[in-house]
């Protein structure tokens, strides 16, 4: 085991800005038998920071680890050097000839300066001011500092969420602080603002100090009772009884305590049923002067009573104390208080005036529904006549086909010169059983033909031959139905477009042929095969 061996010395570059308990800088030495698996003791022997710094052996690198003490201030100390000795901490007897076993370095450490935000000279500054102060009062000052090299220039305001009633100003060149708003104690008592300091040159730095505002008291409320009284005075008090027993409060706080004065206000001075007596102890007692008091003559006294605080200047004020009449037992318990009607009987309680007027209201709500429910009965059962469901008649004057207005009843469908027609159906009855369809035929038993007509005989003798079809009708309906139709007179170029006349035996085609086809079409050949063979007209 030889001698330690570590570097001559040593230089490191640290922030201003680097936090304490930070490691600064690291160093190694080694045995010169063992190498760098020897374990190690570090200490600083000497130097001129051995109070900001302090160093440690890190176990498994067996490294020396300077680390952080104090906060470093670039403005006030810009470098550092340190004298560390490194020992080997087991150390063999038999090489104790051969030592020394430590070493000594020196290490530099240089501080670099950073830029910092102001720095105020307080970091809480307390001021007081009176409540009475008028707007604009200045009441204190702040002062920050660039703590770099540059001393740029500082600038102040107030953070508002501090301040959210702008009761405060700073002057944004000096620092003084002012009142902007009216300021009242009793609201509040003392204000912490929080003021910012900012660089001129560089806005982003930003320091932040505090304000504490005590607002002073003055003399600008006046006493009042310190709760809503409630006094009963029975009718069998006798004179000079204390009744009831006052006290006030005030929402100002004088330094040498409250003092108050009781006395009886002026419309009350003569009066005869009552006197105040101050205890000298911030209280009052209310006694009687007289006795035979009853409710049937009055019932509530009003007495109105004075109290003054001991200010500067001293404020008072008048409050009502209200004195109620009560009926009380032997042994001065209050049963009832308040009025009394003089119509009532002498032995008529409350509790049965109560139940009479119960019965009255019971009563007259009875006779109105009975009134309602007869008033109802009385009336017509006469429905609306938009409620009106009952089947109406309705009168129909429009006349049929032959009038000058043709809007009514179109002339069209009356002609067509080849008319098929069910004698026994109607368009708006649905047939039990299915009919089927012939030519109409004339009375002598041949068959009628229209094209012989003239105009005006055809269309009379046509619609005379309908009228009568549907009187003789035994399934036409009791009520009118439309009668349409297709009917073409004399006049048509294109003449009769029915089909019926291509079943003829002059027609282009000949379907007799279907018959030979086997039984499948035997249904196709009576419909269009020889209309005579099979039978289908008559």
């Amino acid at each position: 085991m030889y001698r330690i061996v570590v570097h001559e010395s040593y230089e490191y570059t640290v922030l201003e800005s680097l936090p304490v308990a930070s490691v600064v800088a690291k160093l190694k030495a080694a045995d010169e038998d063992e190498g760098s698996n020897a374990e190690m003791d570090y200490r600083i022997v000497d130097g001129d920071g051995p109070s900001v710094f302090n160093i440690t052996t890190d176990e498994e690198t067996q490294e020396g680890v300077i680390i952080l003490q104090k906060p470093l201030d670039f403005e006030t100390k810009k470098n550092y050097t340190l004298k560390v000795e490194a020992t080997n901490r087991y150390i063999d007897p038999q090489f104790l000839t051969y030592g020394p076993f430590s070493d000594t370095t020196t290490i530099k450490l240089i501080v670099e300066d950073i830029n910092e935000p102001p720095v105020f000279a307080m970091s809480i500054s307390k001021m007081v001011v009176s409540e009475a102060a008028k707007v604009g009062t200045v009441i204190g000052s702040v002062s920050a500092r660039d703590p770099d090299l540059t001393k740029s220039g500082i600038r102040y305001s107030i953070d508002r969420n501090t301040d959210l009633e702008r009761f405060f100003n700073v002057d944004a060149t000096s620092g003084d602080i002012s009142t902007a708003k009216p300021l009242d104690r009793e609201v509040n008592s003392v204000h912490n603002i929080t003021i910012f300091a900012m660089e001129s040159q560089d806005p982003s730095q930003v320091g932040r100090g505090v304000a504490v505002i005590t607002v002073m008291d003055i003399n600008d409320n006046a006493p009042m009772f310190a709760i809503e009284y409630e006094t009963l005075l029975c009718e069998n008090s006798a004179p000079g009884q204390v009744i009831q027993t006052i006290s006030a409060v005030d929402k100002d706080e004088p330094p040498g305590g409250h003092r108050f004065f009781f006395s009886l206000a002026v419309p009350a001075t003569s009066n005869l049923n009552f006197t105040l007596r101050d205890n000298k102890d911030n209280t009052a007692s209310v006694l009687t002067k007289r006795g035979g008091f009853r409710r049937r003559e009055q019932s509530v006294y009003r007495l109105p009573v004075l109290m003054v605080d001991s200010g500067m200047p001293a404020l008072s004020s008048t409050n009502t104390l209200l004195v109620q009449v009560c009926d009380c037992d032997s042994d001065g318990v209050p049963q009832a208080c308040g009025a009394v009607a003089y119509s009532l009987p002498a032995g008529l309680s409350t509790g049965a005036l109560m139940a009479i007027l119960g019965c009255i209201l019971t009563l007259l709500v009875l006779v109105l529904l009975i009134v309602t429910v007869r008033k109802r009965r009385k009336e017509p059962l006469i429905l609306e006549d938009e409620r009106d469901i009952r089947e109406n008649i309705v009168r129909y004057d429009d006349e049929g086909g032959g009038e000058e207005d043709t809007e009514a009843f179109d002339m069209v469908t009356l002609r067509n010169l080849n008319i098929i027609r069910d004698h026994t159906t109607r368009r708006d009855v649905t047939p039990d059983t299915p009919t089927f369809f012939h030519y109409p035929s004339h009375p002598s038993g041949n068959r009628l033909t229209y094209k012989t007509l003239p105009d005006n005989v055809l269309f009379r003798e046509f619609i005379w031959d309908r009228l009568k079809e549907a009187d003789v009708d035994p399934s036409a309906p009791p009520y009118d139905s439309l009668q349409t139709y297709t009917f073409e007179g004399s006049g048509s170029i294109a003449e009769s477009l029915s089909s019926l006349e291509s079943l003829s035996t002059d027609s282009e085609q000949n379907y007799d042929y279907l018959s030979s086809w086997g039984p499948r079409f035997k249904k196709l050949a009576d419909l269009y095969g020889n209309i005579e063979g099979n039978g289908f007209f008559s």
